[in-house]
C-alpha cells in the first residue's frame, strides 16, 4: 500500500475494530461524525483504497496498539492476517516483530484501552452494555455462513459502538496527549506512544546506561534527629543486600532483593513503611476524627525536588520540563485566581497536558526501555522524598496535642488542637521546612487544607469532609465512580451518603430503583476454563454434629463460556452461586464478592429498573460490613 504523498491535517477520527478467522477477516470502521459505517470482508483492495483516503486521520481502537494495528497493515502488504494474529495472540510476539514492512506504512492509531489494562467486555459491563460475547468460534475450520458473517458484523459493529464510548468517557486523556502533540510539534503518529514515551521525546533524551543506579544520596537539608535510623537504614541499603545475596551488583536476582526490602517502624505513634517507592503509615486501626485536622500537602512534589536539586534525568538534553514545571504553575495561579468557576475549569483543563508529563518523568527514569531511564536519579527522587516528609514530621511532633492520622508519598494528615497557637507552630514550621528544601532552581511549598472531619480505613482507603463541605475520597469502598468503573455503585453511594449525610444505607439502597446500581462484573481469568451457575430448586443439607448448619446443595447447573458477567444478589432460592470451573484447584471456585444466590444479566441495563427478586438485603448488609471496616459500630 502506498501512503498519500500529499501532506494534510487530520478530518476525521475513524473508530474500527478487526475479526479475524482461518478463512474469513473483517473490519468495521465508523466516522461518528460523518455519520458512516463502512464494512470490509475479505478485500484488500477496498481496505487498502479506505486506508489511502483516510491516512491522514486519526484511527481509534480498543487494544489497537498490539492488535488490530498490524492486522490493518498486514493485509496491506498482503500477508495473511490468520496468520499475524497468530502471531500476536497464540504465540504472544509483538506484531512489529511479524514484519519490518510495517515501518513503511504510516499510521495515526489511538488506543483508548485504559493502563493498566482493563478488557473492552469488562468495561461494556461498567457502562452497563450487552456484555453477550459472540456465538461464532474464533477457531472455525472452515469459511464462516451468511448467517455467522452476519452476527460477526454485528458483534464487531457493538465493539466498535463500545470503543466510542470508551472514549468519550476518556476524552480528557486524549485531549491532553493531543496536547502535547500539538504544544511540541510532534508528529500526530506519536499518538500511539505511552505519556512517559512522548515526555522522553519531549526532553529530547537519549538513551545511557549509567552504570550508578545505587550511588544515591541524601540531601544536605534533611536533617533528622529522632529517626534518624531511617535513613540510615537507606544509607545502608546497598552492603546489606549484598549481604543477603551473593548475586552480581545489577543482576536481576540482586535488585529483586534490594528494592524488595522494607523498614517497618512506628513515627509518631502510627506504624510506617518505609522502602523504594513512596512513604505510607496510618493508625493501625480505623479512625474517626473530628477538630482541627489539616491536609499538609507537598505541591507538586516530585517535580519540585527533581528540579530544585538538580536531579532531572541526565538523558535530558534540554530544560523543556523546567518549562513545562512554569506553564503549568503559571495556569494554576490563574485557576486559582480566576473570575468564575467556568474559567477555573478552562485552566484545570489546561493544565493536563503539562501535569501528565511532569508525573510521567518518575516512572520514565526507572523504565529500562525509555529513553528517559535515569534510575539512580529516580531512587534520589524517592528515597529523600520520604525523608523529607519524616524531616516534618519529626519537627511537627512536638507541638503539644498535636497527632499523625496518616502519612502518604506526597503529604501528611495531622490533627492538632484548635488554638491559634497551635495552627501558628504548625505554619511556623511547615515555613521553615520549605525554606530549608526549596533551592533556587524551584521552591517546594506546602499546602494547608483544613478539613473538618475524616473517616480513615487505612491510607488507602479514606474519605474528609473539609470546612466548605467538599469531600475528598479515595479507596475502592468510597472513591469517585465512573462509567468506565462503576461496580457495586449502589454500596458506594450508600456509603458516601452516610459519611456526608448521615443517610442511613437501608434508606440509600431501598429507594433505589436503577438495576446498574446494583451490579458486580466479574470476568473469567485463563487460569479457569468455564463457568458454572448453580440453577435449580435446591436441596437443603444439615452439616455437623454438635454444632448443625444448614446449607443448600444445587445438584444441577448450567454451564457458560463467556468471559464477563453482570452479577446480581437474589431472593430466589433456585438462583445459586456463580462459579469458576476448570481451574489447578480441581474444584469450582465462587467469584469473590459475589452473593450466595445471584441472577445473571449480561443484556444492556442501562434504563432496566429493579426486578423483584433482586435482593436488596445482600447490598445492604454488604455495605454495613464496609462501615465496619471503617471503625463505624452501625446500629
Amino acid at each position: 500500500m502506498a501512503p498519500s504523498d500529499t501532506p494534510g491535517r487530520m478530518k476525521y477520527m475513524i473508530f474500527y475494530d478487526f475479526e479475524t478467522f482461518k478463512y474469513d477477516w473483517l473490519v468495521v470502521l465508523q466516522n461518528p461524525v460523518a455519520k458512516t459505517e463502512t464494512i470490509i470482508h475479505n478485500d484488500p483492495e477496498k481496505l487498502k483504497k479506505f486506508y489511502e483516503e483516510n491516512v491522514n486521520d486519526v484511527w481509534v481502537g480498543f487494544n489497537s496498539t498490539h492488535y488490530d494495528q498490524y492486522i490493518l497493515k498486514g493485509i496491506s502488504c498482503d500477508f495473511d492476517p490468520k496468520e499475524i494474529n497468530d502471531f500476536i495472540i497464540a504465540e504472544g510476539n509483538d506484531g512489529w516483530q511479524y514484519s519490518r514492512l510495517f515501518r513503511n506504512i504510516p499510521f495515526n492509531n489511538y488506543d483508548v484501552m485504559p493502563n493498566p489494562p482493563v478488557g473492552l467486555k469488562t468495561l461494556e459491563g461498567f457502562m452497563g452494555l450487552n456484555i453477550k460475547e459472540t456465538d461464532v468460534p474464533f477457531d472455525i475450520d472452515r469459511p464462516l455462513t451468511e448467517q455467522e458473517l452476519q452476527m460477526t458484523i454485528e458483534y464487531c459493529r457493538h465493539d466498535v459502538e463500545s470503543t466510542i464510548m470508551v472514549f468519550m468517557n476518556t476524552f480528557d486523556v486524549y485531549n491532553a496527549t493531543m496536547g502535547i502533540i500539538k504544544n511540541y510539534n510532534l508528529p500526530l503518529s506519536d499518538l500511539t506512544l505511552s505519556e512517559s514515551r512522548i515526555t522522553a521525546k519531549v526532553l529530547g533524551c537519549h538513551k545511557h546506561d549509567y552504570g550508578d543506579e545505587f550511588n544515591y544520596e541524601i540531601l544536605p537539608c534533611i536533617r533528622l534527629s529522632k529517626y534518624k535510623y531511617v535513613q540510615e537504614w537507606f544509607e545502608s541499603a546497598l552492603e546489606d543486600t549484598k549481604k543477603i545475596t551473593d548475586s552480581p551488583i545489577g543482576s536481576y536476582e540482586f535488585n529483586r532483593t534490594f528494592y524488595s526490602r522494607k523498614l517497618e517502624t512506628m513515627v509518631a505513634g502510627i506504624p510506617h513503611t518505609f522502602g523504594f517507592g513512596g512513604l505510607h503509615g496510618a493508625t493501625a486501626e480505623p479512625c474517626h476524627k473530628k477538630g482541627l485536622i489539616l491536609h499538609v500537602d507537598v505541591n507538586n512534589y516530585y517535580p519540585s525536588l527533581l528540579i530544585a536539586h538538580g536531579y532531572v534525568t541526565r538523558s535530558a538534553t534540554n530544560n523543556q520540563y523546567q518549562e513545562v514545571y512554569k506553564t503549568r504553575k503559571a495556569l494554576k495561579f490563574k485557576q486559582r485566581h480566576a473570575a468564575s468557576k467556568e474559567e477555573a475549569k478552562k485552566y484545570k483543563k489546561a493544565q493536563l497536558p503539562y501535569k501528565k508529563m511532569l508525573n510521567a518523568l518518575s516512572g520514565a527514569m526507572k523504565d529500562k526501555n525509555n529513553l528517559a531511564y535515569d534510575p539512580r536519579n529516580n531512587n534520589i527522587m524517592c528515597i529523600n522524598g520520604q525523608l523529607m516528609l519524616l524531616d516534618l514530621i519529626e519537627k511537627l511532633e512536638v507541638i503539644p496535642g498535636f497527632e499523625l492520622i496518616q502519612s502518604n508519598t506526597d503529604g501528611l494528615i495531622v490533627q492538632i488542637p484548635d488554638t491559634d497557637e497551635a495552627f501558628d507552630a504548625v505554619d511556623d514550621i511547615c515555613y521553615e521546612w520549605e525554606c530549608r528544601c526549596s533551592t533556587d532552581q524551584c521552591d517546594i511549598k506546602l499546602e494547608l487544607d483544613v478539613i473538618s472531619e475524616i473517616y480513615q480505613k487505612d491510607v488507602n482507603n479514606y474519605i474528609w469532609i473539609d470546612e466548605d463541605g467538599g469531600l475528598e475520597r479515595k479507596g475502592a469502598y468510597v472513591k469517585s465512580l465512573s462509567a468506565l468503573d462503576y461496580d457495586l455503585p449502589i454500596v458506594n453511594e450508600a456509603l458516601v451518603e452516610y459519611f456526608a449525610h448521615g443517610t442511613r444505607v437501608e434508606t440509600t439502597i431501598n429507594t433505589c430503583d436503577e438495576l446498574i446500581k446494583f451490579q458486580k462484573i466479574v470476568k473469567l481469568s485463563n487460569k479457569y476454563k468455564w463457568v458454572e451457575h448453580e440453577h435449580c430448586n435446591p436441596i437443603m443439607k444439615v452439616t455437623g454434629v454438635r454444632v448443625k448448619k444448614e446449607h443448600y446443595f444445587y445438584p444441577y447447573t448450567k454451564r457458560y463460556s463467556y468471559k464477563c458477567y453482570r452479577v446480581f444478589a437474589s431472593s430466589d432460592l433456585e438462583d445459586g452461586r456463580l462459579l469458576k470451573c476448570g481451574g489447578a484447584r480441581g474444584k469450582p471456585e465462587k467469584f469473590g464478592n459475589t452473593p450466595e444466590h445471584c441472577f445473571i444479566d449480561n443484556d444492556d441495563v442501562r434504563t432496566a429498573a429493579c426486578p423483584d427478586k433482586l435482593d436488596k438485603q445482600w447490598y445492604i448488609n454488604l455495605a454495613i460490613k464496609r462501615l465496619k471496616d471503617f471503625g463505624v459500630d452501625y446500629v
